[in-house]
């Protein structure tokens, strides 16, 4: 017992490491060859952690090998645009200037209920109201609305909104975050004359955001009874 969890705990490190040397869009936006090593990884991880007989290292070895490939191929992508082409294809037009593109929808195998589901997702609720919808790469659907409903922009309207930077968390928890601050440039003697100020201190404040300009918001810590 004690060894399966020792071969789980250091698979799990080794996994979650090649996660995070693979990039951010393996979490949330995968591509083909992406999707395929995510898979392949969590397969090959499972072995070694049921097979405590199997010597660790014959797990480990082909996580390594699909990671450094993996790695490989995004570089390839980036240098090549051909090779990025023919692994993760092309986003495809089915809603050209208001119009439908049948032929382009049967190439993706997508139902009129798949298009109208995936147009919901982004607040459409009319085919009319859509002048352009791109399916990305990842398999996620771009909409471009027909001017006429689109929200209007402070621009549109000449009016001047003043930058106030990034909110950030600035206090989670009750813990101040150095790195918050400098992203909206505050200092934490900022944040504690703050809190002085309320009459909080810090352990009972929940969430704290503020942003360049200084303003700020505190969410008190519930009282537990």
């Amino acid at each position: 017992m004690t060894i399966s969890l020792i071969r789980t705990v250091i698979l799990y490190a080794i996994v979650m490491a090649a996660v995070r040397l693979m990039g951010k869009r393996q979490i949330s936006e995968m591509q083909t060859s992406e999707l395929v090593v995510t898979l392949l990884i969590s397969n090959l991880a499972s072995v070694p952690m049921q097979e405590t007989g199997q010597p660790l290292i014959n797990g480990l070895i082909p996580i390594v090998a699909l990671v450094i490939s993996e790695i490989v191929v995004s570089a390839l992508m980036v240098k090549l645009p051909m090779f990025r082409k023919l692994i993760c294809g092309r986003p495809i037009i089915v809603i050209y200037d208001g119009k439908i593109q049948q032929d382009e929808m049967r190439r993706l195998r997508m139902t009129t209920e798949d298009l109208f589901e995936q147009l919901r997702e982004k607040d459409v609720f009319s085919i009319k109201d859509v002048a352009y919808a791109i399916v990305e790469t990842n398999g996620k659907m771009s909409v471009i609305k027909t001017p006429e409903k689109e929200q209007p922009t402070a621009g549109a309207l000449n009016v001047v909104e003043p930058d106030k930077g990034l909110e950030t968390v600035v206090i989670s928890d009750g813990v101040i975050s150095d790195y918050s601050l400098a992203l909206c440039r505050q200092t934490r003697n900022w944040v504690e004359n703050i809190l002085e100020n309320e009459g909080i201190i810090l352990s009972d404040v929940f969430l704290m955001t503020a942003n360049a300009k200084g303003d700020y918001l505190i969410v008190r810590r519930d009282q537990t009874k």
